[in-house]
């Protein structure tokens, strides 16, 4: 059975609803506000028919009081008045009232009023328990998918790394790097209108495929322990390409509209430098789509500080200095300002 509380400083309105009510609710009849507040240490009601004109906390206030309060804030309030005018219904509908029953009130009334108000809290209750279970298997999937996104990805991008002495670690870190530039850009306002739709989680998970198009340059090219002919060099460099046909033909199959349009650019674009000379379109500026050239820094940054085969790795502060003095020629300038700021956040991935 519901509980209704009657809250009306006049016992005689009290007793009238009591008596009407009794047959089909539980019902706790108040004559203050202040009691009402009271009892709901013990027990929370479905319902409450509060009186607006009442000494110390009048209607209103109570109302504000309960609205205020994440536990109360949903209980429906039906307000009892002896008043009739448009300014008094405003303000309580505004405030978060269902409903108002003019006092003296007929049983037939009150009766259908709070029948037909209960009947649908229940249905708003039972929809919305529905929508929060709808919502909460929908979010268990969308993590399932994204688990397996990541295995995927993963497993693709450590293919490649794994077919000579590299490791996966490259891919790792240029995937850590990323995201700090990300939260960095964003903090400071750069980009930011390009970048006020971007899902940077999706982003991060994408640039583990950027480099995926080496599985197909052979390995005497790619570990190669001396510095590559010009011949070489240009075999390398087909991997961007490359790896661009192969997100189309796993988008092909797939039809995924998520990360891999991502990965698409990050890997046909993040060797494109500023002044126009990069590879493998020769783009220059703003030209080259923005994930590129945020990519372009993680990746080189990455490559500076490690052990390559025709080279030992540069020290943090070497590579730094690189990339300052390609500002503006490899690099866009706006991203590698941020680079300098919080570089030494990057040089922290690998300790």
């Amino acid at each position: 059975m519901k509980t209704i509380f009657v809250v009306d400083d006049n016992s005689t309105n009290l007793l009238m609803a009591e008596e009407v009510l009794a047959d089909s609710y539980e019902v706790l009849t108040m004559l203050s506000a202040a009691t009402m507040f009271e009892l709901f240490d013990n027990l929370t009601p479905d319902l409450i028919l509060l009186d607006i004109m009442m000494p110390d906390i009048n209607g209103f206030d109570a109302l504000r009081r309960l609205k205020s309060n994440p536990q109360h804030e949903n209980i429906p309030v039906i307000f009892l008045t002896g008043r009739n005018d448009a300014a008094t219904e405003a303000l309580g509908f505004e405030m978060g009232v269902v409903d108002f029953i003019a006092k003296p009130f007929s049983r037939p009334v009150l009766l259908n009023r709070i029948k037909s108000i209960l009947h649908m809290e229940s249905i708003i209750r039972e929809r919305t328990e529905m929508l929060q279970k709808q919502t909460e298997v929908l979010q268990e999937r969308t993590e399932k998918l994204l688990r397996l996104q990541n295995s995927i990805t993963s497993v693709l991008a450590h293919m490649v790394e794994n077919r000579g002495k590299m490791t996966g670690e490259h891919i790792e870190r240029t995937a850590v790097y990323i995201e700090i530039l990300l939260k960095a850009l964003h903090e400071k306002g750069v980009y930011s209108e390009e970048m006020k739709d971007w899902n940077s989680d999706v982003i991060v998970l994408a640039a583990r495929l950027h480099d995926i198009g080496k599985i197909v340059v052979p390995n005497a090219v790619l570990y190669k322990p001396e510095k590559l002919h010009a011949e070489e060099y240009e075999i390398v460099k087909t991997h961007s390409i490359e790896g661009e046909r192969i997100i189309d033909d796993i988008l092909n199959e797939s039809g995924d509209d998520g990360f891999l349009p991502y990965a698409k650019i990050l890997t046909g674009s993040h060797h494109e430098r500023w002044d126009g000379t990069g590879y493998p379109r020769g783009l220059k500026g703003t030209d080259i789509p923005l994930q590129g050239r945020i990519m372009a820094i993680a990746d080189v940054y990455d490559a500076l500080v490690s052990d390559r085969p025709h080279r030992k790795a540069l020290s943090h502060e070497e590579a730094v200095k690189t990339i300052k003095d390609n500002r503006g020629s490899q690099f866009d300038p706006h991203i590698t300002d941020v680079f300098l700021e919080i570089c030494d956040l990057l040089a922290e991935v690998g300790t």
